[in-house]
């Protein structure tokens, strides 16, 4: 059965799954591993490789060690910008109409009756699956298809790691009526190199400097003849 197959049955809960397993896996997550898979066989929404693929990263997620879990997910969506969750960042990056792009999409979720707290960006692709969950069959795939080719891209670098979230990201683009077949992907130059501070000073030669550690002897040389500079206001002689 498609997620679509009918106006009236939009896959609310495989949606809600998708992005709670899109977000930092709290232990709490990590408990209830079992009720998501069981409302997404139930809803039985994608195809059943694409849910053993899911049943695969559930079981990764509660049975590994929290810490490691916990560190993998950091290192892939928070330090990686390939794989970056936060959608305006792949088209927007920092600039400046991010802001206006995220305040058109509040209140795109606002009119649905939907808020979220302060903590939450809504360009979160865990909060753009929550609001297609709310809405109409036919609303919900159009929603997520103008994303698709964002969670293509980020779905192609997941591929590319041998993560097995690219799962999660094959199914959305399943949801929304589209193929999951990866795209070329860049070298990902990653969090710290990309924001990293270009070196201070760096044009000045050191001909001449000792090295770190060693004592630098000092010069002391001899004015030349002729006026003095005035010394400066407030100085006495």
């Amino acid at each position: 059965m498609g997620l679509f197959s009918t106006p009236q049955k939009p896959a609310v809960h495989t949606l809600r799954v998708l992005a709670h397993l899109l977000r930092y896996p709290t232990p709490e997550l990590r408990a209830h591993a079992g009720e998501l898979r069981d409302a997404l066989r139930a809803e039985a929404a994608l195809p059943a490789a694409r849910l053993t693929e899911l049943d695969a990263l559930l079981a990764h997620l509660s049975q590994q060690p929290a810490l490691d879990v916990e560190a993998d997910y950091v290192e892939l969506f928070d330090r990686g910008r390939s794989t970056a969750l936060h959608l305006f960042e792949h088209v927007l990056g920092d600039s400046r109409d991010r802001g206006p792009a995220m305040i058109d999409l509040i209140q795109t979720y606002e009119k649905a009756g939907l808020f979220f707290g302060p903590a939450e960006l809504p360009d979160h692709l865990s909060v753009l699956l929550e609001f297609a969950s709310t809405q109409p069959a036919a609303v919900a795939r159009e929603f997520l298809g103008e994303s698709a080719h964002i969670v293509r891209a980020i779905f192609s670098a997941l591929l590319k790691r041998q993560s097995p979230y690219a799962s999660v990201l094959a199914a959305v683009l399943e949801l929304a009526g589209e193929k999951a077949e990866p795209v070329p992907v860049a070298a990902d130059p990653g969090i710290d190199e990309s924001w990293a501070e270009p070196a201070v000073f760096g044009g000045c030669s050191t001909e001449g400097q000792a090295r770190p550690g060693q004592p630098q002897p000092i010069r002391i040389v001899k004015a030349a003849t002729g006026r003095h500079p005035s010394p400066p206001s407030g100085a006495q002689a």
